[in-house]
């Protein structure tokens, strides 16, 4: 078999050319979710087998967040019921540990999240830090329209380079402890009065019932969802178990195509 030879120009049009075309029909989307961990994943696959165009902004070079890492790197992660349902409808192993617990291998569990949010039509970008958000202020409302984002090498050598921005019905921040995308709306936004409080030690079943109780919208057009819900409310951090993470996503996708049906029949 015979390789085909293509040439050097070639192959950096290609880039350049499918790249930005494919850039370019972002620009604009129903949702931009902040974070390609378990709760942005699972929020991310909801929300675009419901239809809306959703795009998810990872800083690192890789999906996952906290589940490679798992509990002290090894590679079984603990999951309870209900999400296991969610784990069970990406087509995920799991074993039984003990009645309503379960185990699921921590490589599995990343690859086919990451699978069904793209393959259920989201798109993930990954080498980008959102460093800034976009807003609106009518009538005393404040309300966030998009995100502005740089590329995280940039952002890592510290070069100032001017960002671009990218508009969005609704911001989803899961950016797991440092719930980065809150932290810039609390600092460069102070008409929405946010604090960021910080998680508290660790309390792994009250941590992952305040999780979920506590996942939805922050201020008009942004949310959160997973770790960055314990940072914003000063809630307990639970560790190496995903159930809350993964129903957390579920959670904030369901209120947010909800409230793009609402929208859709009032107008």
């Amino acid at each position: 078999m015979r390789i085909k030879e293509v040439d050097e120009a070639v192959v950096t049009k290609a880039i350049l050319e499918g790249s930005l075309k494919y850039l370019h029909e972002l620009t604009e989307v129903d949702v931009a979710v902040v974070g390609a961990g378990p709760a942005g994943l699972t929020a991310s696959r909801y929300l675009a087998k419901a239809g809306l165009k959703t795009v998810v902004f990872e800083r690192r070079l890789s999906f996952g967040g906290g589940i490679g890492g798992g509990g002290m790197q090894l590679p079984m992660l603990v999951v309870q019921s209900p999400a296991d349902e969610i784990l069970r409808e990406v087509g995920c192993n799991l074993t039984t540990y003990r009645e309503g617990v379960y185990l699921a291998n921590s490589s599995e569990m990343l690859a086919k999240l990451a699978y069904s949010a793209v393959k259920a039509g989201a798109h993930i970008i990954l080498g980008v830090t959102v460093d800034d958000l976009i807003y609106r202020s009518e009538e005393n409302r404040t309300r966030i329209v998009g995100v502005v984002v740089q590329w995280s090498s940039v952002i890592i050598s510290g070069l100032h380079v001017d960002p671009l921005a990218f508009k969005a019905g609704a911001v989803v921040d899961c950016t797991g402890h440092d719930a980065e995308v809150l932290s810039v709306a609390s600092r460069k936004i102070p008409e929405l009065n946010l604090m960021i409080q910080g998680e508290k030690a660790m309390w792994v079943s009250e941590s992952e019932r305040l999780i979920v109780e506590k996942t939805g919208e922050v201020s008009p057009g942004l949310y959160v969802a997973g770790m960055a819900v314990a940072t914003l409310n000063q809630t307990p951090r639970m560790g190496p178990i995903f159930g809350g993470m993964l129903l957390s996503g579920k959670k904030v996708a369901e209120i947010i195509i909800e409230r793009y049906k609402q929208n859709r029949t009032q107008g």
